[in-house]
């Protein structure tokens, strides 16, 4: 049988992510590669989950996803943010954040537009361009604070730009945009008429009473921005696959357009259990946070025992460390000898470069782990 697969796809791998976590299991190597925690979030939403199978609530839920669920998310943006999001016309609940990724960007990329992603970038956005006939191009957030340069930004503008892709907090490096930069970012969308796809999957997860901006409460931002959250990342449910876009409704519809040929609905009893969530979030937030800056704390006073130095994170739940001098030839060496040799998984950042070659000098670490795993796994690193 001959395979004639589409251009677009030929170049495509294999995610790191699949790759490193095969060899962790094939290895039994300690995983702090993977982003997922290796513990169950609030066992109330298991039971809510339960609750709403037992309940019959086992049939296809409305494309746009159940109202409950859409109603308590506008009600907490509302809260948090002072964004007021109609449920009906403005929010959509899509397979996790990965779909409203995916259809937010096919819904507007068309063949040849251009598509501004901040390096190191989520490698989903990169496949998601590509296979929507589009260009990706790159603005390096540089070491040590993982800033960038407004003009590196400004020189890649030109006819052919449509999207900038903005991730805050930031997966990998845990950079926390601050508002000054947001601006500078706001400012560019509106002088060229861009659209913002801002994925705010860690939207929570911030640390040292720093806060999370949403780019869409900046003036001029509100309908030019599609806002993208995880709820697997709030409620560290990662394997229950519930994210949502909220947008004007202009730019709903087309979302919902690409939505409904893609996955239709999502888990009709899932999002009861997480509707229930939502109601109920200002209690859970607080203990999910100090629950995490610990872990962070306790992998960065961990890690000054070894020879990576770390770059404290500020959101999200990785951390990004420099490999040491003369060791390792790069990142995926580094990668590779750590999990083979040492029984220690973690992600070459590399992967998510496609203009700077800082990735090499690098590995990500995910710390939502439990205590134990963390000391266990980065003992290993210690050894080196």
């Amino acid at each position: 049988m001959i395979e004639k697969i589409a251009d677009r796809i030929s170049t495509m791998g294999n995610s790191i992510f699949a790759t490193m976590s095969k060899l962790s299991a094939e290895y039994n190597a300690t995983n702090l590669g993977q982003g997922f925690p290796d513990f169950d979030g609030p066992s109330e939403l298991i039971e809510e989950a339960y609750l709403a199978m037992k309940a019959s609530k086992n049939q296809y839920a409305p494309s746009q996803g159940i109202f409950s669920l859409r109603k308590n998310i506008a009600e907490i943006q509302n809260k948090y943010y002072g964004m007021d999001f109609d449920p009906e016309t403005e929010i959509t609940i899509t397979t996790g954040a990965t779909e409203a990724l995916y259809c937010s960007i096919n819904a507007f990329v068309n063949p040849g537009d251009e598509v501004i992603l901040f390096e190191p970038y989520y490698d989903a956005y990169y496949s998601d361009v590509i296979l929507a006939g589009g260009i990706p191009r790159f603005v390096t957030l540089k070491k040590p604070n993982f800033s960038f340069d407004e003009n590196e930004l400004r020189d890649l503008i030109n006819n052919e730009t449509k999207i900038i892709v903005l991730n805050t907090p930031h997966n990998p490096t845990g950079k926390v945009f601050r508002k000054d930069e947001l601006e500078i970012i706001a400012k560019i969308a509106i002088e060229n008429n861009l659209l913002i796809i801002s994925d705010e999957a860690y939207e929570f997860l911030t640390f040292n009473q720093i806060k999370h901006i949403p780019i869409a409460t900046l003036p001029g931002m509100r309908n030019r921005t599609i806002t993208i959250n995880s709820t697997g990342k709030t409620f560290g449910m990662t394997g229950w696959k519930i994210g949502y876009a909220s947008a004007s409704p202009n730019l709903t519809t087309a979302i919902r357009k690409v939505h409904q040929w893609t996955t239709f609905a999502v888990n009709t009893p899932i999002q009861n259990a997480l509707a229930y969530g939502f109601a109920n979030l200002e209690k859970y937030i607080p203990e999910f946070v100090s629950n995490y800056q610990n872990k962070r704390d306790l992998a960065l006073n961990l890690l000054k025992k070894t020879k990576f130095k770390a770059h404290k994170p500020d959101g999200s739940y990785f951390i990004m460390i420099d490999i040491p001098d003369n060791i390792f030839v790069d990142d995926v060496d580094a990668a590779t000898k750590l999990v083979r040799e040492y029984g220690v998984a973690t992600i070459p950042p590399s992967v998510f470069y496609s203009k700077s070659d800082e990735g090499k000098t690098m590995l990500r670490l995910c710390f939502a782990k439990s205590d134990d795993t963390l000391k266990k796994g980065i003992e290993k690193l210690a050894l080196i």
